[in-house]
């Protein structure tokens, strides 16, 4: 299908998936784009390593902009992945070295600070590196800018010196937010202590705006005049973001639920500031299992390392692009529907009319590291030969101890040309789930015995079995099954009580494939010996 530019346009101006809607929004502002490109935004903290909150912000934006671009016609955008170097160290991390090392440093800037696993100038640009290996990971174009180098640099001066002619307007809308205690020590503005390097939570005085002059009472309890440019001082927070904001031109950045008072505040004082606030998703958290917030500390949740070794990057972006203003409960059992549903949008695509692939998730994905003029997607209409949820029934039903070469064995019966080289994307998957089995399914899985009507349906399934055809297709294997199932004799009030019994004597588990499918791929035999076993037991 041929899709022109215009219709391109002209269905993203109209399309409901929400990159769509973000990307209205942002035109409406911008429809023609502007000098230098539209720039978009995410921030990253680099005080603790990326994870898989990183990915979803910097994934989620990537596909916003490249909605914008397809609904302008390929207006020039830009990303910028931020980090906060500049931050004073709260509290030394349980995970590194050198902890002592580090303790001696508390308060002073990310940047300012040796890296205590010795391999680069400072701690910040330590964890700055390895942002940016994740990043590269995934594919993601984007330009890495740090808050130390826009500090230390001048690049903010004519910001900051924004903030100091603006003190007492940004202090009315900050004050009033916090507690008394805070209000007592609160400055919009904190400076670099000239004795000991840390960044000070001092009240400061406003000297001389336009020169960016500020007095405060160092640590030592003496008077400092200094300059607050050049990286002698760095914002609190949310005035931080708002300066940011406005020095760098920000036209887009979306944010996690937990930062909209943050948000609030900030666009409040970017308009001090002469700017605006960005446009931008306020999106929710993920959850464990439970439904309770992930918390790093707690450990409860899934890193994406975690997810990477269950399941493919690719159905990790398709997880995290629906309804990014819901929750998400994020942990192993969402994995394997996870790849499926990706597969399943990714082979029906070409087949959509416009309208309808706009809302594909995968239309998006397929996108997301490379910008494309065109409506069509790259690998658009690529299908697995196998389900992933089928290799799990399969791997399972082989044991913890199955082997890779083990699986594409069975894998013959169902896939012309059964080699890991002329299926690479299943092969990767047949690892995963060899891992997803030993991990999460052989340890749960136990085969009851039939009993009543079952013992019979299954005879009857064996025998229908011992006479089929070895080539018998899966289709046909599911008409067998079923016919069996509908037989009154056996007893079951509806075909589902019959498929479960088939998982649960068979298979070990509550939910299973299709039956037919499954025999095919194990292999008729095989399950006549899976059947003999259950029969032994009842």
């Amino acid at each position: 299908m041929t899709i022109t530019p215009q219709a391109l346009i002209t269905a993203a101006q109209n399309s409901k998936a929400w990159p769509f809607q973000e990307a209205q929004r942002l035109a409406k502002r911008l429809p023609q784009g502007k000098d230098g490109g539209v720039l978009f935004e995410t921030g990253y903290g680099p005080s603790g390593l990326p994870h898989i909150g990183t990915f979803q912000e910097v994934l989620r934006t990537t596909l916003v902009r490249r909605a914008y671009e397809a609904l302008t016609g390929g207006a020039p955008t830009r990303l910028v992945a931020f980090s906060d170097d500049m931050d004073g160290l709260r509290k030394v991390p349980d995970n590194v070295p050198n902890r002592e090392m580090l303790a001696q440093h508390l308060g002073k800037p990310l940047s300012r600070i040796p890296d205590p696993f010795e391999k680069f100038d400072s701690f910040a640009a330590h964890n700055n590196a390895m942002l940016r290996d994740f990043l590269d990971q995934f594919g993601f174009e984007y330009e890495f800018v740090s808050s130390s180098d826009c500090y230390n640099s001048g690049k903010f001066d004519d910001a900051l010196k924004g903030v100091l002619a603006n003190f007492g307007a940004i202090l009315d809308i900050m004050l009033p937010t916090l507690g008394e205690e805070r209000r007592q020590t609160y400055s919009p503005v904190m400076p670099i202590s000239p004795t000991t390097g840390a960044v000070l939570q001092v009240p400061i005085e406003v000297v001389d705006a336009a020169a960016g002059l500020i007095r405060f009472t160092d640590e030592d309890g003496s008077t400092v005049e200094q300059s607050a440019l050049g990286g002698m001082a760095k914002c609190q927070w949310k005035v931080d973001w708002a300066m940011r904001w406005v020095a760098l031109g920000v036209d887009y950045e979306m944010y996690g639920k937990d930062l909209t008072d943050s948000g609030i505040q900030s666009g409040k004082i970017a308009r001090v500031l002469g700017g605006h606030k960005p446009e931008g998703l306020i999106y929710e958290l993920f959850l464990d299992a439970k439904g309770e917030k992930i918390s790093k500390s707690k450990g409860n949740g899934l890193s994406i390392e975690d997810w990477l070794q269950y399941g493919s990057e690719e159905s990790l972006g398709h997880y995290i692009f629906a309804n990014p203003k819901s929750a998400k409960q994020l942990h192993a059992g969402v994995i394997p529907k996870a790849v499926d549903d990706y597969w399943q949008f990714r082979a029906a695509l070409p087949g959509q009319d416009i309208d309808k692939q706009l809302g594909n998730p995968v239309w998006h994905l397929l996108r997301a590291n490379e910008s494309h003029a065109g409506a069509e997607a790259p690998g658009a209409g690529d299908a697995l030969p196998v389900p992933f949820s089928l290799l799990l029934n399969l791997v399972g039903v082989l044991g913890a101890g199955a082997t890779r070469e083990a699986v594409w064995s069975y894998l013959g019966n169902y896939v012309a040309d059964a080699n890991p080289a002329a299926h690479p994307a299943l092969d990767t998957l047949v690892i995963k789930a060899l891992a997803y089995n030993r991990d999460f399914v052989a340890p749960t899985l136990a085969k009851r015995a039939p009993a009543g009507g079952e013992v019979a349906a299954l005879r009857a399934l064996d025998d229908a079995l011992a006479a089929a055809d070895p080539a018998t297709s899966a289709e046909d294997l599911q008409t067998i099954v079923y016919e069996i199932g509908k037989q009154e004799e056996f007893g079951f009030e509806s075909l589902r009580d019959w498929f479960k019994a088939l998982y649960e004597t068979l298979l070990g588990s509550e939910q299973g494939p299709r039956m037919g499918s499954f025999i095919a791929l194990y292999g008729i035999t095989p399950t006549r010996q899976l059947i003999a076993e259950a029969l032994a037991k009842a």
